[in-house]
């Protein structure tokens, strides 16, 4: 498995797993059966933190969303360099970063964070046209 590949995993999980504390925190704060009993899926909760990192989430989808096919593109053409590999490393804890960051409200790391993993994306952009 190549580096950008393995980065993309990792990715792949830390975004499938965002859900569980907050599902688990509602779960605890509503009941078992309140929780569960939501044919609508607008459970609520009065957490703060636990909002942040429900939009914390789908913020990691929807990015996640232009960084694999971007890694995927990038290993069908072969194109494997320290920069692809740094970026594809470096998109995942910025990615991380955004989650802690955004979920314990750090406001100008939060926003530093999404820039890297922006900046990670960019990179690999710039590797497939060629324009590194």
């Amino acid at each position: 498995m190549t580096t950008e590949l393995y980065w993309l995993v990792l990715s792949l999980l830390l975004t499938a797993i965002l859900w569980m504390p907050y599902i688990i925190n509602r779960l605890a704060e509503q009941g078992i059966f309140a929780a569960l009993w939501d044919p609508d899926g607008e459970t609520s909760t009065k957490i703060p933190w636990a909002l942040r990192l429900m939009s914390a989430h789908v913020n990691a989808v929807e990015n996640l969303v232009i960084f694999a096919p971007l890694v995927i593109i990038a290993h069908i053409l072969g194109m494997h360099t320290e920069l692809t590999a740094m970026a594809s490393i470096l998109y995942f804890f910025a990615r991380l970063s955004h989650v802690i960051f955004f979920t314990f409200r750090v406001p100008v790391l939060r926003i530093v964070a999404f820039f890297g993993g922006f900046a990670a994306q960019i990179i690999l952009v710039f590797t497939l046209l060629g324009w590194v």
